[in-house]
C-alpha cells in the first residue's frame, strides 16, 4: 500500500513538473520584448543586462532590447517598469538598490514593491575597492590609515548618489570610523575614467566593470567586499581581512509588472535558469567575478525580503542618506 502511495506521488510529482514545463513552454512572444535597465550603457549592470537580453532573445525567437533609464539610483527605471502594461513584453532588470535599500536611502522618493513581481535572481558579485597606479596606498589598511590623518580631505567615487557604490563607500566610512568625500557620477564608467586620471582618491567598483582595468595595470586593487577572496582575483584580500565582519554583495535579477501572466513568468524564469546553467556562460561569470543565483520566482522573492531586512537596519544603523 506504501509502495502504491509512493509510485503514485511520483507520478504526481511528474505530472505536476510536465504541467509547468508545458505551461512554460506555452508563452511565446510575437513581437521584441523590451528590458528597462536602471543604469546608463558602460557598466557592470548594462554589461549583465545585456548578455541577458541576447540569451533570452535567442531562446525566446524574438530581440529583447535594451532600454537604459538612469536617475536616483534605479527608482525612475523601476516606477516606470511597475506603471507598464503587464502584457509579458516588458521585463525590468532589478538591481539591490531597485528591490531592497532604495526605499530607505530615498524616503521622499514613492516606493511600490508591490508593482513589480520577481521572476529570477541572476547574478552576485562583490564591489572592489580600487586606485589609480600612483596612489600611495598599497592595502586598503594604508587608505584607511591616511583617511584618518586626513579627515574630509580623500575622496571616493559611485556611479550616483544612493548607488550599490555609494553606500559601500558610506558603509566604509561608517565601519573604518573615517571621513571621505562622495563625489558621485553619471554611471561607473564615467567614474572609472576619473579614477585612472586621478581626479579622485579611491572608488568602490563593482568588480566585473573594474576587473579589467585591474588585470590591465590601470587600476590598483585594494580589496573586494565578498566574505571571501574572489576567485577571480584571488590574490586581493577581502574587506574582511581589515574591517572583520564586514560584507556588501551586489546582485540582480528579473522583474516584470505584477499582474503578468503566469506563463510568461514561468517562461522566464526556465530560460534565465537555462542561461545560468550554460557552461559558456558560467565561464564568463567566473572570469569577472560574478556568481550565478538562480532558483524559481518564489526563492527570489524570499532572498529580496532577506535582503531588505538586513540593510534596513545596516542604513538605519550607520545613518546612511542619499538625500
Amino acid at each position: 500500500m506504501a509502495a502504491n502511495r509512493a509510485s503514485l506521488g511520483r507520478r504526481a510529482a511528474f505530472g505536476m513538473a510536465w504541467a509547468g514545463a508545458a505551461a512554460a513552454q506555452a508563452w511565446a512572444p510575437s513581437r521584441p520584448l523590451r528590458m528597462i535597465v536602471p543604469f546608463p550603457p558602460g557598466g557592470s549592470t548594462d554589461t549583465l543586462a545585456r548578455m541577458t537580453a541576447e540569451r533570452l532573445g535567442a531562446a525566446l525567437g524574438q530581440p529583447v532590447v535594451i532600454d537604459n533609464r538612469p536617475g536616483a539610483a534605479g527608482s525612475i527605471a523601476a516606477d516606470i517598469a511597475g506603471k507598464t502594461e503587464p502584457d509579458g513584453q516588458t521585463i525590468f532588470f532589478a538591481s539591490i538598490g531597485t528591490a531592497a535599500t532604495n526605499q530607505f536611502l530615498y524616503p521622499s522618493i514613492p516606493h511600490n514593491g508591490e508593482a513589480l513581481a520577481e521572476v529570477a535572481g541572476l547574478f552576485s558579485l562583490p564591489n572592489m575597492a580600487t586606485v589609480a597606479p600612483s596612489a600611495p596606498w598599497r592595502s586598503l589598511g594604508d587608505f584607511i590609515a591616511a583617511a584618518r590623518a586626513r579627515p574630509g580631505a580623500l575622496t571616493f567615487g559611485s556611479s550616483g548618489a544612493g548607488s550599490s557604490l555609494h553606500l559601500t563607500g558610506a558603509l566604509v566610512a561608517a565601519r573604518a570610523g573615517i571621513d571621505i568625500l562622495h563625489v558621485p557620477y553619471r554611471g561607473a564608467g564615467q567614474m572609472l575614467n576619473e579614477l585612472v586620471a586621478g581626479r579622485i582618491s579611491i572608488a568602490f567598483g563593482n568588480i566585473s566593470t573594474a576587473i579589467g582595468l585591474v588585470r590591465d595595470g590601470a587600476l590598483r586593487p585594494l580589496a573586494t567586499t565578498g566574505a571571501q577572496r574572489n576567485p577571480a582575483l584571488p590574490n586581493v584580500p577581502s574587506f574582511a581581512e581589515t574591517l572583520p565582519g564586514f560584507v556588501a554583495t551586489v546582485w540582480y535579477g528579473l522583474q516584470v509588472p505584477r499582474g503578468t501572466p503566469e506563463a510568461v513568468i514561468s517562461r522566464l524564469n526556465q530560460e534565465a535558469n537555462a542561461m545560468l546553467a550554460d557552461a559558456a556562460v558560467l565561464a564568463r561569470l567566473t572570469h569577472i567575478g560574478v556568481a550565478p543565483m538562480g532558483g524559481s520566482a518564489q526563492d527570489f522573492s524570499r532572498f529580496i525580503a532577506a535582503e531588505i531586512t538586513q540593510w534596513r537596519e545596516v542604513i538605519r544603523t550607520a545613518g546612511i542618506t542619499a538625500e
